[in-house]
């Protein structure tokens, strides 16, 4: 299982403590459906962390430390698959468009990975940076997640605004 979260984007750290933390009795209850709501309801960026909340509210132990990095990684792995959407119907259309490139500057779905590569980076050092905080307590993990998660939907949500844009 650890292996498994690490190629997801976890450090090693958080997914020894995802994996190894598991109380047996607990209930994790999950619903993106909260998320989904608040989004067609136009609430964009307020979204963010709905489902993890509620989750941590009506999960038994849901906010010991397993549960709320349980309820933490689920929505944000629900924002990581919508990312990965977006950036999949972008770069289609970017490719499409490409045959209308400007001289001299690279074509829109190369620049769109090369952007999509620097965030990565970028998301990754500042969540590391953030957990450190924690100076290696049992929050440093939810921390991370909870910036992981944040930064993930952000994204996710620009991807979106670009597509909207046509």
């Amino acid at each position: 299982m650890t292996a498994g979260l690490v190629r997801r984007g976890l450090p090693v750290m958080v997914a020894m403590m995802l994996a190894l933390a598991t109380p047996a009795a607990a209930e994790i209850r999950y619903n993106a459906d909260y998320t989904r709501v608040c989004l067609a309801d136009g609430g964009g960026r307020d979204c963010i962390g709905l489902a993890a909340d509620r989750c941590m509210e009506y999960s038994a132990g849901g906010y010991s430390t397993y549960g709320m990095n349980a309820c933490l990684e689920s929505e944000r792995l629900w924002w990581d698959e919508a990312l990965n959407a977006h950036y999949q119907d972008l770069r289609s259309r970017e490719r499409a468009n490409d045959t209308n490139a400007v001289p001299g500057q690279p074509p829109a779905a190369e620049a769109l990975r090369d952007m999509q590569r620097a965030w990565i980076a970028f998301r990754d050092a500042t969540c590391q940076y953030e957990a450190l905080r924690w100076y290696g307590g049992t929050g440093a993990s939810g921390q991370f997640l909870a910036c992981q998660l944040r930064l993930t939907a952000e994204q996710a949500l620009a991807l979106l605004g670009y597509l909207a844009e046509g």
